[in-house]
């Protein structure tokens, strides 16, 4: 398949407008990147995904989409939109996606900052992750402590943290680092379905399986002194690290509004070039219906990771003899979503629906939504590695509000498919190879170790620093792993 790909800078790559595109479709890559890239074009056969690269290419066709589809350097192929894809999407003409959102809604991260450097816990490491294993349920299926009824669910759909803030999980402070307070408007559970909720009456306060995790970290090294000190950070010290989402419920959301819009871009005759980018114009009744269920799904995300941390400092307190008040949360970002933004449109502020899909939220320094600590700096950015790797805090930049509507990668990446890397890895020779390296794995299936093995993810290392050169986004600090808690 031959796509003409214009090189703007060295980690920045653009498909020129051509056909059905309304829009450019701009990657930020390397040269290694385009190539891998463009072979993956010529892959076929069955169960393969449609190429990341078209992926972009699609989104650039949908009605409405402002400015070009966005790939960042995590890109690798997803359902309808790239994992990595970023489309913004005027409010009048616009649509909304399933596939810019995903089924894992809101799957964000959480840091929390303990007190501690890396020495201060090397003799209580193995006791430390046992207990956060206890404590912590985590796996396929997993339930919580609490049990809520359906009743409780609506006011948790609607109110997102601060639900269990009231209900005495975490503090007001964990609220104000919060990505939007750990609350979107306009979540009504009336749009979600009677299944999706039920889903959830166990789930609240679960980690999940498959990429999630609770990591034991420390800080390697600061690359932006005035940054980690605005966030708090210093070399050595060891965070807490909890990855994970709406659980089943966001899910169910997305197996239930597949259907819907389905029905919906045949009904507004919207042209579609993959099943899963099924939409809908923003302000149809069927766009507005799956934006109130989004936006209730990134509620209970905020609520279940603000209950997880509330489980993990208690944790961290037993073992470590600490107040659970001296680990403060550093920031939480979500992924996974799609929200009513202001940007700056050809030096015009206009409201856009953002999609971000495997892709963080990264406003700016002087934005308002930035917590006031932070706001000459900009937003934090966290973003994960893979057990045996790097994760790094990143922090936004001008050059990222200007042209990725505020946006940042997510992760490494995938390089293997979750097939192929149980083809290639066991989970007990994984866990074996990195007791030895001094990172300690807790895990309730070994099959899910191997599926999310160091080795099935693109480099992190390479993916920040292209983020960084391109100026979208700016390294801060560079983590490493000491224990980690699977599903």
């Amino acid at each position: 398949m031959g796509i003409g790909i214009k090189k703007i800078n060295d980690y920045t790559w653009e498909v020129s407008r051509s056909g059905d595109m309304l829009v450019p479709a701009r990657i930020y890559t390397d040269a290694k990147g385009i190539k891998e890239l463009t072979c993956e074009l010529d892959k076929k056969g069955p169960g393969t995904f449609t190429p990341a690269l078209t992926q972009v290419i699609n989104v650039a066709t949908l009605p409405g989409i402002t400015r070009a589809s966005l790939a960042m350097a995590d890109i690798h192929p997803g359902y309808g939109f790239a994992i990595g894809g970023v489309g913004a999407f005027d409010m009048d003409s616009g649509v909304i996606s399933v596939a810019g959102v995903g089924f894992d809604i809101n799957c964000g991260v959480r840091v929390l900052k303990t007190p501690f450097v890396k020495k201060d816990i090397e003799e209580k490491k193995i006791k430390l992750a046992d207990r956060l294993f206890r404590d912590v349920p985590c796996g396929i299926g997993s339930k919580g402590r609490l049990e809520l009824n359906e009743k409780e669910i609506n006011k948790l759909l609607k109110k997102g943290a601060a639900y269990m803030v009231s209900h005495g999980y975490g503090t007001e402070r964990d609220l104000e680092y919060t990505e939007e307070n750990g609350r979107v408007e306009g979540a009504d559970p009336g749009a979600v379905s009677q299944r999706a909720k039920q889903r959830q009456f166990k789930q609240v306060g679960t980690l999940g399986s498959g990429n999630h995790y609770l990591e034991v970290q420390y800080i390697e090294e600061i690359f932006d002194a005035e940054a980690a000190a605005a966030y708090g950070l210093y070399e050595g010290q060891v965070l807490i690290s909890i990855h994970c989402g709406s659980r089943a419920l966001g899910h169910q959301i997305g197996t239930d509004y597949l259907k819907k819009l389905e029905a919906a871009s045949r009904k507004y005759a919207i042209p579609i070039k993959e099943r899963e980018l099924v939409c809908a114009p923003i302000h149809s009744p069927e766009g507005q219906q799956y934006l109130s269920a989004v936006n209730a799904g990134i509620n209970c995300a905020f609520a279940n990771r603000h209950v997880i941390s509330h489980l993990a400092r208690k944790a961290v307190s037993t073992i470590m003899g600490i107040d659970t008040e001296e680990m403060e949360l550093l920031y939480d970002v979500a992924h996974n979503t799609c929200k009513v933004e202001t940007h700056e449109v050809e030096g015009e502020s206009k409201e856009l629906l953002v999609h971000r899909k495997g892709a963080t939220r990264a406003f700016g320094p002087g934005r308002i939504e930035v917590p006031e600590a932070y706001r000459q700096i900009g937003q934090p950015l966290l973003v994960g590695g893979s057990m045996g790797t790097a994760s790094y805090i990143l922090r936004g930049t001008e050059t990222g509000m200007k042209e990725c509507f505020g946006s940042a990668v997510h992760g490494a990446g995938r390089a293997l498919s979750r097939m192929k890397a149980k083809k290639r890895w066991r989970g007990t020779e994984v866990i074996k190879e990195l007791l030895e390296r001094g990172i300690i794995i807790r895990a309730r299936s070994q099959p899910g170790v191997a599926e999310e093995a160091p080795g099935a993810y693109k480099d992190v290392d390479r993916v920040v620093d292209i983020m960084h050169r391109a100026g979208v986004n700016e390294k801060v600090a560079r983590l490493r792993p000491i224990a980690c808690i699977k599903g």
